[in-house]
């Protein structure tokens, strides 16, 4: 039901208003001025039914599930019957110990006094005997065939048409390091060039990744590992500077260089060598050669210099006169140096090659002063003692024997290598190995009559002097299109091992048969006669 209040006109305000609205309107009747009572009225229901709910409708779905059923069982183990068994030592038994014999030592003494005689001179027999001379055990597998263990090479280099233009051994002769340049004719003095190195003991090797590249904005011509620092490698530039890297820090590996000074070469780079300082044999130099006609000493100072000690200077006037030298070919009174190698006898005494062809017996302890006009902060001095006749050509590597103080290799660009003494100015014996170009020349470290070269025509030439000293052992083709091979170095730690870089930006690391690694008998007996030989 609903109720409705009938309205009227609102009583005036006022006390009697407050008692109307007390007594719910019925405290007075109605009379004039006066409204009705409030009163309540009935009225129908009004029933609106919604619509929503039938347009919505309301479903309802009823579902269940049941889990699989679970299936037991009952097992019962018993454990295998097992059985107890004693064992008890026998008694021991006493060893009796049998008593010493009785010698007749008056017989065995004439026994002896009899077959002395005969027992001695049997004895003398054996140890004059040669039978077993140059004998060794050897329990090592015997390598029966030369091998390329490793053909390694750095794309980006590759690409640019660089060669590897030398090549260097670490100190623990693990890691093999190669420059990359440009030997052949063409200005390379802005060419972009790098110094890679490969670690042969790291597991998973990767030949086409070097594990160090430095980038150097001149091209490399050389490159010399330190002796004691494995990671320690000096360059020397086309741009005639002459650099050292750490390749242990990647980020910045850049030691100590030159600079352009009036004291740095002003021609390129030929080679470079670390000597040991005198007095100080943990402490070492850089030697640099190049074909300016400049020898110089390096030292490493602080911020990141090599501080020029000494330094050298070949003028054509000043060489020792012991044999017919040609003019130079430019007319100049500078000698051009080509390669250098140390006395492994003497620390002060070096071989130089030279532009000219001819071989220079040379010493640090020289003192003439030199006839020159290149500017240097140190007084340069003369360092020839001996001139030796020359090659056809230039001298483009040298190598002292480190089994014999006075004999030298030289190989040149007449195809030649010559074997010199010291002691006189014509070579020993001269071997023709090549219609081209003969770029590097090596002694074994462990062999004193083996020796290597690499040559213009792609080959590697193993010599092996105690077997023929007119044709090689062993010749290896390192390229197959004759591209030339420009250096090589042994391995004066894993003494079987070979490495060789060629035109086409590879280095091979070849494996030597067991014959370039063992000493025969009397070797070093057949070298020193060569050397008398030569020497009369």
């Amino acid at each position: 039901t609903a109720t409705r209040a009938q309205s009227g006109p609102l009583s005036p305000a006022g006390s009697a208003g407050v008692a109307v609205l007390a007594t719910g309107g019925v405290a007075s009747g109605p009379g004039p001025g006066r409204p009705g009572p409030l009163q309540d009225e009935t009225l129908g229901v009004a029933s609106v039914p919604s619509q929503w709910r039938a347009v919505q409708g309301i479903g309802g779905e009823t579902k269940s599930c049941q889990t699989a059923s679970i299936a037991t069982a009952n097992v019962s183990a018993q454990a295998r019957s097992h059985v107890d068994a004693q064992v008890q030592t026998e008694a021991p038994v006493p060893v009796s110990v049998q008593p010493l014999s009785r010698y007749d030592m008056p017989r065995l003494a004439a026994f002896l006094r009899r077959v002395e005689a005969m027992v001695i001179r049997e004895l003398n027999k054996n140890w004059q005997s040669h039978a077993f001379d140059g004998f060794e055990v050897n329990w090592t597998e015997q390598q029966q065939m030369v091998s390329c263990l490793y053909t390694l090479g750095y794309p980006p280099a590759q690409a640019q048409g660089l060669h590897v233009t030398g090549i260097s051994w670490n100190s623990t002769g693990s890691v093999v390091a190669c420059a990359y340049g440009r030997l052949d004719h063409g200005d390379w003095s802005t060419l972009k060039s790098f110094v890679c190195a490969w670690n042969l003991d790291r597991r998973g090797l990767s030949p086409r990744q070097p594990s160090a590249v430095v980038e150097v904005p001149s091209a490399v011509l050389c490159l010399a590992f330190h002796p004691t620092q494995p990671s320690h490698v000096a360059g020397g530039l086309y741009s005639g500077e002459v650099l050292v890297w750490d390749l242990s820090r990647p980020e910045d590996p850049l030691l100590w260089c030159t600079g352009l000074t009036d004291d740095t070469h002003t021609d390129p780079v030929s080679q470079v060598v670390w000597l040991p300082e005198p007095g100080h044999s943990h402490r070492f130099q850089v030697l640099s050669v190049a074909t300016d006609g400049k020898v110089l000493l390096w030292r490493g100072v602080g911020a990141g210099q090599l501080q020029l000690t000494e330094g050298f200077a070949l003028v054509m006037q000043q060489l020792p006169r012991s044999t017919k030298l040609k003019k130079h070919s430019r007319g100049e009174t500078e000698v051009g140096a080509t390669a250098v190698a140390f006395s492994s006898f003497d620390p002060r005494l070096f071989i130089l090659g030279t532009e000219g062809g001819f071989p220079l017996k040379c010493s640090l302890a020289a003192g003439e002063a030199a006839l020159t006009r290149m500017p240097s902060s140190v007084p340069l001095r003369a360092p020839a003692q001996f001139t030796f006749s020359p090659h056809g050509g230039p001298v483009y590597s040298v190598s002292c024997s480190p089994f014999h103080r006075n004999l030298f290799l030289s190989a040149g660009t007449d195809g030649h290598v010559h074997l010199y003494s010291m002691l006189q100015a014509p070579p020993l014996t001269s071997l023709q190995l090549s219609l081209k170009y003969l770029f590097a020349v090596r002694w074994s470290p462990v062999r004193p009559l083996v020796f290597a070269a690499a040559s213009g025509e792609g080959d590697v030439l193993l010599f092996d002097l105690q077997k023929s000293s007119q044709k090689p052992t062993v010749l290896i083709k390192q390229t197959q299109d004759e591209s030339p091979v420009y250096c090589l170095e042994f391995n004066s730690q894993q003494t079987q091992l070979l490495a060789a870089g060629d035109a086409q930006g590879t280095v091979k690391v070849w494996q030597l048969s067991t014959e370039f690694v063992e000493q025969g008998p009397r070797e070093a007996e057949d070298l020193d006669r060569l050397a008398a030989e030569v020497a009369t």
